[in-house]
């Protein structure tokens, strides 16, 4: 595991974890996910945010594509979100940064604007997130399909920890698991809309050979573990 973070370049694309301080829960309801995904969407702004987040308060239940449904100004993008993943105690981002010093702003405003909703929602002080993110960039076509499919499959660990190490039982079971899991771009790339307005997957979608083939890559990795190119290099524990 890498253990200084790279240079972050304009064009360039890296895998992005951020942790919870002393391994503290960053979700402890549906509203505390929906509050990160808002922020990804919001704080991706040059601008200062223009929050929506009263209207998400009380409609919890909105269209999954509400992201791109509310009246705003046109956002001045300082990142690419390809991927994401959002576990309990830490979150995954694949992004592409587009505005100079945009990850490293995007990062900081999810710190803070998160943070402070945190704090005052479950009423503790102090630093949230576990002191810097860690990046790894990303540099190939195969290292994408590597950190795609990483990602992606983080969420097996929620119902069977440790499971890299000792092997899946129930695959039939964890494939559903994932395909239902709203809590990433996953579902987004099998074709069902979930947060569609949220991830940029054109590209990647195409690097994946497809929805198809977006599908195949995590089923055969977790069914054969069919080795993946510089997984030791893109993977962040």
């Amino acid at each position: 595991m890498p253990i200084k973070r790279p240079p972050l370049a304009n064009g360039e694309i890296y895998h992005i974890i951020s942790r919870a301080i002393e391994g503290l829960k960053l979700f402890r309801d549906e509203k505390d996910y929906f509050r990160m995904v808002h922020d990804l969407f919001e704080f991706n702004n040059e601008n200062s945010a223009s929050s929506n987040y009263r209207h998400w308060q009380v409609n919890t239940k909105l269209p999954r594509s509400v992201l791109g449904s509310l009246e705003r100004k046109p956002r001045k993008m300082l990142v690419e979100i390809f991927a994401l993943c959002l576990m309990p105690n830490h979150i995954h981002l694949l992004l592409r940064q587009i505005k100079e010093g945009g990850i490293s702003k995007f990062m900081r405003k999810i710190g803070a604007g998160y943070g402070g909703y945190f704090n005052k929602k479950h009423q503790r002080k102090g630093q949230l997130f576990d002191g810097r993110y860690k990046a790894v960039h990303i540099k190939n076509d195969q290292q994408l399909q590597t950190v795609f499919v990483y990602i992606h499959t983080n969420p097996v660990a929620i119902i069977f920890p440790n499971w890299k190490g000792k092997g899946i039982k129930n695959l039939k079971q964890i494939i559903e698991f994932l395909g239902n899991y709203k809590w990433s771009s996953y579902l987004d790339y099998l074709g069902n809309e979930n947060f569609p307005s949220l991830t940029s997957r054109e590209f990647l979608t195409e690097i994946m050979n497809g929805v198809n083939g977006c599908r195949e890559s995590v089923n055969n990795w977790l069914q054969l573990k069919k080795e993946l190119a510089d997984f030791d290099k893109v993977a962040i524990e």
